[in-house]
Parts: structure tokens; C-alpha cells; sequence
């Protein structure tokens, strides 16, 4: 199986209007207390498994014009729009969509919501946002340099883009292995679930309905935001959480700042 023999974007949208069926935790809406708390200032949200973003990375959110790419859910975009933050969101699974729907009209938020490809933001002006916030999530597309690139156009001068993404060493582990606590490299980049795997081997992720990823490289990751044109000014490491054992080894997550330039 390549690429070029299955529609990407189609078997992930599905898989993950799938995961919300299934309770996957990135699929849960958060409740109303969360909202009470984020409306008084207390919240927090994740680019990656576990690390909350440092509150530094935003700025003040009141007023912000947010984009939440590919991060819907019913989580970190009705949060930032109890901090006050005007949110939109572009997601490419109605389902995940209707997550974050049903916690705004709960909590009587305002939230703009689109369905569409995180590499086409065309729906939206060039200098539309002060703040793109992109949580792990473009590991479920094939070309990830057209997020970067878009993502500076949507973005006004001096907005910054939060990100996290996968360390590909994730994928290249064998997990028949990795399950008992051996770490042996099985896989080689460039890595994807779509043409590195032999049909077995998927059904390990299909048999779930679980979406198919590719490890993207770190040159794609990192080195594309900068081709793109953006600064990157922060950054931070996280693993998978408590029981999982490659994070005894090494996190598996990255998270980065990165700041449009200002204009001259």
C-alpha cells in the first residue's frame, strides 16, 4: 500500500470520528468546571501528552484572535475562549468539531468552526490570527510543509505558532518489542504507517480504528517552521506519562514557540 492508493486525510477523518465514539482521551470535552476556572484566569492546556504549556508562550489571551489548528476535541479551544480569547478552529473530523460545539453551546461561548485540511487554511485572510495554537496532530498528514507555510500567511507580523509534534524515533521502535520493555530499532526514516508497515502490521492500528501516522523528520519539523520564515523561541520536551516505557528512556514529544517577524 502507498500513498498514492489510499486518501490520507479521508481514512484519518474517519478514524478519528471514530476515536470520539470511542471515548479517546484527546476526544472528551472538558466539563463546566474547567470553564468556570478558565474564566477566572486558572487554566492550562497541552501541545503534548502531558506538560502544560508555559502561560508565557501566550501571553495575555484576552482578545486574542486564536486559531486552534487541527486541535479540536471539546478541550483547548473552549478553554482559551472562556480566557477570552476569540477562537476559531479547523479540523479535519466533523466528529472532534462537534466536541468543541457542544461545550460551547453548554457554556455559551462563541468559537468559528471549520472542517477542512490543516494545509489549506484558505477559509481564512492572510493576518487573520495574533495566535496559532497546533497540538500534536500533524503526524496525520503525509506533507507537513504546507502547515508551516500557511500557517505564517494566517498569522499577523509578531503572532507566534505553538506546536507539538512527534519525535520520529517513536516509529521506529519494534512494538512487539517495546511492549516488553526492549527498545530495538526496527523501522528506518522516512517512516510512515501508510508504506513502511506490510498489511499484518497496520492491522495492529486498523483493527482499532485508530488514525495511521507518519514520523515526520525533525529537519520537516523544525527546519520547516524556519524555511517557512518563522523564529523559533521556545521550546520543551515531554514523554508519554506514567507507565509508558519509552518515557524511561527518552520523551517522545517536542513542543516549540515560534514568532512570525514583525515588520521592518
Amino acid at each position: 500500500m502507498t500513498t498514492d492508493a489510499i486518501d490520507v486525510r479521508k481514512h484519518n477523518r474517519d478514524a478519528w470520528n471514530r476515536q470520539v465514539s470511542l471515548g479517546n482521551r484527546w476526544t472528551v470535552p472538558v466539563g463546566p468546571e474547567v470553564i468556570a476556572a478558565a474564566r477566572k484566569g486558572e487554566w492550562g492546556i497541552l501541545l503534548t501528552p502531558t506538560k502544560i504549556v508555559p502561560r508565557e508562550w501566550f501571553g495575555e489571551v484576552a482578545g486574542k484572535r486564536v486559531l486552534c489548528l487541527a486541535g479540536s476535541g471539546g478541550q483547548q479551544a473552549p478553554i482559551l475562549a472562556a480566557a477570552g480569547a476569540k477562537v476559531s478552529v479547523l479540523d479535519n473530523s466533523p466528529a472532534q468539531l462537534g466536541q468543541d460545539r457542544l461545550v460551547a453551546e453548554r457554556e455559551g461561548l462563541t468559537l468559528r468552526l471549520e472542517e477542512g485540511d490543516m494545509r489549506d487554511l484558505s477559509v481564512f485572510e492572510d493576518g487573520s490570527f495574533d495566535l496559532i495554537f497546533h497540538p500534536c496532530s500533524n503526524g496525520f498528514v503525509d506533507d507537513i510543509q504546507p502547515v508551516w507555510r500557511e500557517a505564517f500567511r494566517v498569522l499577523r507580523p509578531g503572532g507566534a505558532l505553538l506546536t507539538g509534534f512527534c519525535n520520529p524515533l517513536i516509529f521506529l521502535l519494534d512494538p512487539d518489542l517495546q511492549d516488553q520493555g526492549v527498545m530495538q530499532l526496527k523501522y528506518k526514516m522516512p517512516y510512515s504507517d501508510f508504506t513502511s508497515l506490510t498489511e499484518a502490521e497496520r492491522r495492529r492500528y486498523t483493527d482499532k480504528h485508530e488514525p495511521l501516522s507518519v514520523g515526520h523528520s525533525l529537519e520537516d519539523q523544525m527546519g520547516g517552521q524556519l524555511r517557512a520564515g518563522f523564529v523559533l523561541t521556545g521550546f520543551f520536551e515531554d514523554g508519554f506519562g506514567p507507565g509508558d516505557k519509552l518515557s524511561e528512556y527518552i520523551d517522545g514529544f517536542i513542543a516549540t514557540r515560534a514568532v512570525k517577524p514583525p515588520l521592518p
